[in-house]
């Protein structure tokens, strides 16, 4: 053992710790966050209606959210019980809501893409909200070696829920998802996506989140063998009195791996927050990394908020190349200018900039009818 490794490895530990919690399918294993803690310190605990503390457990609040799934021919959707061996094997929880949706819900959905399949056109799973009291689910999504697919994941209608997503993506496998938070202006939705990586692997997640009172998800990437390659990006746009939170954790414990995150946000009115937290980890044996993650906000009114902290630990001197940053501001002024020297009002001139702005992202959204969505939904931020 080197004189550093094991120095290095428990900082790592502990800084994960820190900031995500300890790992534990025993919902006891957590005390209820008071805010204080670094994972919750952003996060405003009262509008989770019960989420965090087992409040939202009620008989006498019954809430539903009904999934339908349109699934492509290639791919076997199988509704199973708790005890499915399947569940449970690309995540542990790392705070106490995605231990609560685990301890929770009562049947999970597996989505699997057998061996060497190419999907002839994406399988869409629409979560629509019924019901005022708390609902939880769990997904497994699980591509086999050398397959192909997409997936998109489409939530809509009034609910309190949260849920863990795994994604299983075998040796050489390639999986695209694009989730769409659309909730209705009063929804509440904490989630925790749990990508795992085989050798070779290839994952490309796209985040759109417009909808919902309180909107929190937590995306995360481990790899189990070399070259595993992941892309995530997003985009949000809040409004007066919206919180909507991203918190990204890639976890780089295998060599010769890539990431590359890219989020970026609009706020508008008055009380709007986001949040964004990027933690990457290149560990010991991950030589040969190459990573970088980056978030841009446009603040386009007095009032709204920012929080923007990305974070990344290296314990090797081996990568290929690791970077960050982070950048919060208003509209430029000289665009602007540019814009109206030329004719275009200043109306106009705003839109354009701010389209152009999140519409580099969008395009990177390979589903044309969803890309289609995701700008009709901005443009329609843009005139209110």
């Amino acid at each position: 053992m080197g004189l550093n490794e094991k120095p290095h490895e428990s900082n790592a530990r502990l800084r994960h710790d820190t900031l995500h919690g300890k790992s534990s399918f025993d919902l006891a294993d957590f005390e209820v966050p008071s805010g204080r803690e670094e994972a919750w310190r952003f996060t405003p605990l009262s509008r989770l209606k019960g989420l965090h503390n087992g409040k939202a457990v009620s008989p006498e609040a019954v809430g539903h959210v009904r999934l339908d799934v349109d699934a492509a021919p290639e791919v076997t959707v199988e509704t199973v019980g708790r005890d499915d061996a399947r569940l449970g094997k690309a995540f542990e929880p790392t705070d106490r809501v995605s231990a609560q949706a685990w301890t929770s819900f009562e049947k999970a959905t597996v989505i699997t893409v057998p061996r060497e399949a190419v999907t002839s056109k994406p399988t869409v799973l629409t979560f629509t909200g019924e019901g005022d009291g708390a609902a939880y689910g769990h997904i497994v999504v699980k591509v086999e070696p050398m397959a192909e697919a997409a997936i998109v994941l489409d939530h809509k209608g009034s609910a309190v829920y949260a849920d863990n997503i795994e994604f299983v993506v075998g040796d050489g496998a390639t999986l695209k998802v694009v989730s769409l938070q659309d909730w209705d202006d009063d929804a509440v939705h904490v989630s925790h996506h749990h990508a795992q990586l085989a050798k070779d692997a290839t994952f490309r997640s796209f985040v759109v989140t417009l909808g919902g009172d309180l909107v929190r998800l937590s995306p995360s990437v481990a790899y189990t063998a070399p070259g595993g390659d992941a892309d995530m990006s997003g985009v949000y746009f809040v409004d007066a009195g919206q919180h909507l939170e991203h918190r990204l954790l890639v976890d780089h414990s295998q060599p010769n791996c890539k990431s590359n995150v890219d989020y970026r946000g609009a706020l508008q009115g008055d009380e709007a927050h986001a949040v964004w937290i990027g933690d990457v980890i290149i560990r010991v044996e991950a030589e040969g990394t190459d990573t970088y993650e980056l978030n841009r906000n446009l603040i386009l009114t007095d009032g709204a908020r920012a929080d923007s902290v990305p974070n990344l630990e290296i314990l090797t001197g081996e990568v290929a190349g690791a970077g960050h940053a982070s950048a919060s501001g208003r509209l430029d002024d000289e665009h602007i200018f540019y814009l109206q020297a030329r004719g275009i009002p200043y109306d106009e001139a705003r839109r354009l900039v701010i389209r152009g702005f999140l519409g580099q992202l969008i395009e990177k959204i390979q589903i044309d009818e969803i890309r289609e969505r995701v700008l009709s939904a901005v443009e329609a931020e843009l005139t209110r």
